[in-house]
């Protein structure tokens, strides 16, 4: 133990960076307490008025295009929708958010927000960053606000606090209760099955795969999203764990018969199935078709060359196709234009060339290739980019056509036999070559992706399965028979040596069971936060350095969501870090407000994480401490805490908890808490949506789930603004067709119900007049397209362009008539026998129709800083919407779009029976 005069001693180095004593001094101790209580003495009144345990401010992000992660496959890429297109007043889907239209994944990767690289790469990451401006510092309301209740941020600390204590007695609660059945004598009865069985923790069961267990056998976590269609959710009565769904028999009379060969679709609904003995296997059956591997490479015409210094090249088909990966993406600046990128790209590809036998000019003679600058790739752009303008521009028909086609090749792949039924695969296609982006600042971005060759890929399957054969030429790397594996077949990719997957779908039985043992995990930690969370607040004050590091460790995780974070190779892989690894310059502290702490750093699939937050005042003290000078920049926070060493310490209080259980028990505990006191009998089902979104929406700020602003945010406030007032000016020409009727009505009416809305102006109007012209204009044009390609289809003749100018004559007649009514400021009635009674039938909704997208608007912008959707399906558990669902009669779909249906099917059926379900 250190003594109080070794207080000013320097603090140990290990491998070049300063760590903490082992021990702490009561004299040092004494001085921070002593600092601490002069700080909040000179707060006065604004320390009284901390809101603690909740984020302040999150700051801003750089958008990146990004790699999405995959666990096999070729994954499109989509560009960002562009936010200066044509309004659209057509209303979306009431209920059913572009957030959840959007597959998790590649919704995701249009929110990755990374800093920009730099070409100094040596250069520190904090360095390195460039954060842009931060959003102006939040006042007490800043945020914690809903869109219909001014609540301060103290209230919701107040709210997270009640919830905590509730959270304590309930803990205590059922652990009583359990002791309690523990000690009754057991009856000489068949045992029944019940909820807690299910709740209490299995045996840790065996890692899936065949890698080692550094690298946590390699299985990357499958996407929640798959390339395959999902079939009908189905619902119908079960039948051993089994039930034959309802969508796949015929259902329209006079349609004629179904298709023979399409078989009757079986649903396993395996939350009813008899739970198997031994937890660790997986299948007992297995057979399925393998892969789909990337088409080969097709040469470029002779006449597009990559060019050298103005020179031709002439170059090896191999090296020709890694030019072509680069001539593709020239539209991709901030790819093409990032030096590390570059560098690597020039590398590989330079190897490649000499490997190949080398460049040669039109005479044959080799070409030195030393100069990246030097190369010209905009012949090879203007290739691809031309095909595909022409891949664009191919008819409907043709679309559809080649859909088919596709779909028709890849059919056997899209599914398995598990155990004698039917499976859906997720992604069954090996990744295309191409050139790696990574995420953030990777030191390997731009480095070539090798074609994968059967010779690569080990196939998992069942012992008397047929194997599926390789392409013609090849054979398999190996074949397997583990039961114990979820994986069908298995390969190492060339830029990181990470280990690639085909797996089984998300709406799949097997992945509905890992996420059902997740949620129940959640549950089971019920029984112990309250120990957990007390021990932890008695360590925060540890003389062990290593205790107290662990203690406010915890409390981190606990309290604002931190992941626990893992140590990274910084040659290999991107620099991102969680709060185990935390170094010195990613926490900036301050006592202006007291006990302000400032995470900046790069976190996850290196998204930068920014909060402002306020924490109690021993956190304070204990980060203050672990900072204590001579440490600085590069010097880790937890320099006595890993986070192995963590969860290991966790698993004492509960069989397989880890820091990552917390985020989902304290969503689903938080979402649970505030569900109960939910009222909304006389709602209309969007005010109910929009209760439940209130709810999700203090989910993510309680949690500290939050998330900076996007940039398109303002662009989308303001489309859906202007759909508000084309709604209100279309109510208006009504309400004049009115007077138009029956003039009298003006008497009838008081004047205010004619008059023009205090949001629409003449420059308004007259600008969504010209939108309404190009947009009937436009829909004519498309409907005549249609209309040839359909008579093409059918072997007739294409209709002349006669007959679109005479369909395009009614625009000319709605922009003579909207001249006509600006001038006037009279409307002329319209319709087949216009009356004041359907005027006012269709004005009456309008008007439900502008209160629902009024609603929608103050949604979305209380949504603004919080991803409901990541929170929704990933942290709460899935059974509190479909209870939600349930009690107050709103249809599940407003809340799971089709695919997160099947994905949350065992959720929805398990409680279709069921009510009273608690968290």
């Amino acid at each position: 133990m250190s003594s109080d005069s070794d207080d000013d001693m320097p603090l140990a180095r290990t491998n070049g960076k300063h760590v903490s004593e082992a021990h702490i001094s009561k004299a040092e101790d004494k001085a921070l307490d002593k600092a601490q209580d002069k700080a909040m003495e000179k707060a006065g009144s604004k320390a009284k008025n901390v809101a603690v345990g909740i984020s302040v401010r999150n700051g801003p992000v750089d958008e990146m295009d990004i790699d999405e992660p995959l666990t096999n496959g070729n994954a499109k890429r989509k560009s960002r929708g562009s936010t200066s297109k044509a309004v659209n007043y057509n209303d979306s889907p009431e209920g059913e958010s572009d957030e959840d239209a959007v597959p998790l994944a590649k919704r995701q990767k249009t929110s990755k927000n990374v800093v920009e690289s730099e070409s100094d790469d040596d250069a520190p990451l904090a360095a390195k960053r460039k954060p842009g401006k931060l959003p102006p510092k939040a006042t007490e309301t800043a945020y914690g606000e809903s869109s219909d209740d001014d609540q301060p941020l103290t209230a919701l600390a107040k709210k997270k606090v009640e919830i905590e204590q509730h959270a304590a007695k309930e803990a205590k609660a059922i652990r009583a209760k359990e002791a309690k059945e523990a000690k009754k004598p057991k009856k000489s009865v068949k045992k029944e099955e019940s909820d807690d069985e299910d709740v209490k923790p299995k045996t840790k069961r065996k890692s899936n795969g065949t890698a080692s267990a550094k690298k946590s056998n390699g299985v990357k976590k499958e996407e929640s999203d798959s390339d395959v269609p999902l079939s009908k959710k189905a619902s119908a009565k079960k039948t051993n764990g089994k039930v034959k769904s309802e969508n796949a028999s015929p259902a329209k009379k006079g349609k004629g018969k179904k298709d023979e060969s399409e078989e009757v679709e079986e649903v396993y609904r395996w939350w009813d199935a008899p739970k198997k003995e031994d937890d660790s296997i997986k299948w007992d059956t297995l057979q399925h078709n393998g892969v789909v591997f990337p088409p080969e490479y097709e040469p470029l015409p002779k006449n597009v060359k990559l060019l050298y210094d103005g020179t031709p090249l002439t170059l090896s088909i191999e090296a020709e196709e890694i030019a072509g990966f680069f001539g593709a993406m020239l539209n991709s600046t901030h790819n093409v234009e990032n030096p590390t990128f570059q560098k690597n790209f020039f590398r590989d590809f330079t190897d490649e060339v000499k490997k190949t036998g080398g460049a040669k000019d039109r005479d044959g003679n080799k070409v030195a290739i030393k100069d990246f600058d030097k190369l010209d790739f905009k012949a090879i752009f203007n290739y691809y980019d031309g095909k595909s303008q022409e891949k664009k521009a191919r008819s409907s028909a043709e679309k559809k056509a080649d859909k088919a086609e596709k779909d028709k090749l890849e059919a056997p792949f899209t599914q398995c036999i598990w155990d004698g039924r039917k499976e859906q695969v997720g992604n069954f296609r090996v990744e295309p070559p191409g050139l790696f982006r990574g995420r953030g600042e990777h030191p390997k971005t731009g480095s070539v992706k090798r074609r994968v060759t059967p010779e690569q890929i080990s196939i998992n399957i069942g012992k008397e399965a047929t194997v599926p054969t390789p392409p013609e030429g090849h054979k398999w790397k190996s074949i397997q028979h583990d039961n114990k594996a979820t994986w069908l077949a298995m390969w190492q990719e060339n830029i990181n040596g990470a280990y690639k997957y085909v797996m089984l779908a998300a709406k799949s039985s097997i992945k509905g069971q890992s996420d059902f043992k997740k949620f129940e995990k959640a549950r089971e930690l019920k029984k112990h936060i309250d120990r957990i969370r007390k021990e932890y607040t008695k360590d925060l004050k540890a003389e062990l350095m290593a205790d107290r590091q662990r203690a406010t460790a915890v409390y981190l995780i606990d309290k604002f969501a931190l992941r626990a974070g893992n140590e990274k190779d910084s040659e290999n892989e991107a620099e991102t870090v969680g709060c185990c690894s935390l170094k010195f310059e990613h926490v900036t502290l301050s006592n202006d407000p007291p006990n302000t702490v400032i995470f900046d750093f790069l976190g996850k699939d290196s998204i930068r994480f920014y909060q402002e937050v306020r924490v109690d005042a021993q956190v304070f003290k204990n980060l203050k401490m672990f900072k204590k000078s001579p440490k600085s920049d590069g010097d880790d926070i937890f320099d006595r805490l890993t986070t192995t060493q963590l969860n290991k310490h966790l698993t004492g209080y509960m069989p397989g908890l880890s820091a990552k259980v917390f985020r989902t028990y304290n969503a689903s505990y938080t979402m649970s808490e505030l569900l109960k006191d939910l009222k909304g009998s006389n709602m209309s089902i969007q005010e109910k949506i929009k209760l439940y979104n209130d709810c999700n929406r203090k989910v993510a700020i309680l949690c500290n789930h939050k998330r900076t602003v996007g940039a398109g945010h303002e662009a989308q406030m303001e489309k859906m603004t202007d759909r508000i007032k084309g709604l209100r000016y279309q109510q208006w020409r009504i309400k004049q067709m009115m007077i138009d009727i029956d003039p009298k009505i003006k008497k009838k009416k008081p004047a205010s119900y004619f008059e023009l809305h205090e949001d629409l102006d003449q420059e308004w109007i007259e600008s969504h007049q010209k939108f309404l012209i190009e947009e009937q204009k436009s829909k004519i044009e498309k409907k005549f397209q249609k209309d040839n390609e359909k008579l093409v289809a059918d072997g007739q003749k294409e209709m002349k362009a006669k007959e679109l100018t005479e369909r395009l004559a009614v625009v000319g007649e709605l922009e003579k008539k909207f001249k006509k009514e600006n001038k006037t400021k009279k409307v002329d009635a319209e319709g087949k026998g216009p009356s004041i009674e359907k005027c006012e039938t269709n004005v009456e909704k309008l008007d439900e129709r502008i209160n629902t997208m009024n609603l929608q608007a103050e949604d979305r912008e209380g949504n603004k800083e919080v991803a409901l959707g990541t929170s929704k399906i990933n942290y709460i558990d899935p059974r509190l919407t479909v209870v939600f669902s349930k009690k107050f009669d709103v249809p599940v779909e407003k809340f799971f779009s089709k695919t997160l249906r099947e994905k949350f099917a065992w959720a929805i059926e398990s409680l279709e029976d069921e009510d009273g379900w608690e968290f």
